[in-house]
């Protein structure tokens, strides 16, 4: 029998029995439409991480009182004791950083943003300096950006997202409008580039404000600010950047030698390490129970190939008795075993790719297609159409063309 033809009684049985393909390819398609879905999910999340959230680039460096990913509750509740890093200490990196272009403080919190009657909630309010924004590489639609003269002179002034701009500020020029931020009045000196949202929430409700201005606002020895470091464009190594910074704040804080530092030093690389242990952790964990479900697909076909060998002895017989070899029975049956569950896995596919695409619509989810996830989940299909297809094949190839001429259902 030719693989066409073979495949062609594999799909005609299929149609012929609706119901119970659809309850024969469920196991497969759940199991491959979780793993399809879950690699979508992570790629996007690794993805938007490493471009939107961890983008330092390969030359920058940060400095926080605490690690911003940290799974262990003693060594977190060991780290809240540290001391908070201050502005004294950001100057005195600002000078001993020989080897940095630029050195940038953030300090942040989130507040509430009014103009005239209209308001909006949760905006997220950073104190910044000048350097952080070059940093930061932030890119604006219109105005300027904080500069040291704001910084010096302890100007209330802000550049601010486009929700604010939306919300707060529709039809009108936002450059030289006054907003209140938790009560203060700032003038508005630039607009951020849109960036859209990220799993429901917005990433442009946002003012930047002069770090002098936040920490006379907000209060500066409550909180911790965070040190930014680019190292020198020349080609100098990052590491010898990020030891200079080191050494200056093991000094002002009297770390002993031999003791940790008392404080974080964090790059890029080190930041999507930690993501990327989070990301394959709960990949891991889907996978096996994508896993289970693949499984009871698998033996849900085999059940179905049974029952049709059972259904189709007598066809058997008559193959077998007009000339078909064992090999031709056994090939013939695995062939549909496969189809069966290529037909689950491509819905699979395709069911996946739809739930990420509804989830990225409904709530801003970021998501990856990658084809050879795709590959991968009909390979598993394929994979597991010959495993448990096998013994119903066995079976077919082995019966007695007598006997399954003889047989009557």
């Amino acid at each position: 029998m030719h693989l066409a033809e073979s495949i062609r009684i594999a799909l005609r049985s299929l149609w012929a029995n609706k119901l119970r393909s659809v309850l024969t390819l469920l196991g497969v398609v759940i199991g491959v439409a979780a793993v399809i879905a879950v690699v979508t999910f992570v790629s996007g999340l690794n993805d938007y991480v490493a471009k939107k959230i961890f983008n330092l680039g390969a030359d920058a460096f940060i400095v926080s009182k605490m690690p911003r990913v940290e799974t262990n509750i003693d060594r977190y509740l060991e780290e809240e004791k540290r001391k908070n890093l201050e502005m004294e200490e950001y100057q005195a990196v600002v000078e001993g950083c020989h080897h940095c272009d630029y050195v940038g403080a953030l300090m942040e919190g989130s507040g509430k943003v009014k103009h005239e009657e209209q308001s909006i909630d949760d905006t997220d309010i950073k104190g910044i300096t000048p350097a952080l924004a070059t940093i930061l590489d932030t890119d604006l639609t219109s105005g300027r950006m904080i500069n040291e003269t704001d910084l010096n002179n302890h100007l209330q002034v802000a550049v601010v997202g486009t929700d604010i701009v939306e919300h707060l500020l529709p039809g009108a020029d936002p450059l030289g409008q006054e907003i209140k931020i938790d009560g203060w009045t700032y003038q508005v000196i630039g607009v951020g580039k849109k960036k859209g949202t990220t799993l429901g929430q917005s990433a442009d409700n946002y003012a930047l404000i002069p770090i002098t201005v936040f920490a006379k606002k907000y209060g500066s020895h409550n909180r911790s600010l965070e040190i930014w470091g680019k190292a020198s464009a020349s080609g100098v190594p990052l590491n010898q950047a990020m030891d200079e910074a080191r050494a200056v704040l093991r000094a002002r804080r009297h770390d002993q030698p031999g003791k940790d530092d008392s404080f974080e030093i964090e790059t890029n690389a080190s930041l999507m390490s930690m993501w990327s242990d989070l990301s394959k952790t709960f990949f891991m964990a889907t996978i096996g129970i994508a896993a289970v479900s693949l499984v009871v697909g698998g033996i849900v076909i085999m059940n179905i190939m049974l029952v049709s060998v059972t259904e189709r002895t007598r066809e058997i017989g008559i193959r077998k008795a007009m000339g078909a070899r064992r090999d031709d029975v056994l090939l013939q049956f695995l062939i549909e075993s496969v189809t069966l569950a290529l037909a689950g896995g491509a819905i699979g596919v395709l069911s996946g790719v739809g739930v990420a695409e509804a989830v990225t619509a409904l709530i801003g989810m970021p998501s990856s297609i990658k084809l050879w996830a795709i590959a991968a989940g009909l390979t598993v299909a394929a994979s597991v159409g010959v495993f448990f297809g096998v013994y119903p094949a066995r079976k077919a190839a082995r019966l007695d063309p007598i006997v399954a001429l003889r047989f009557e259902m």
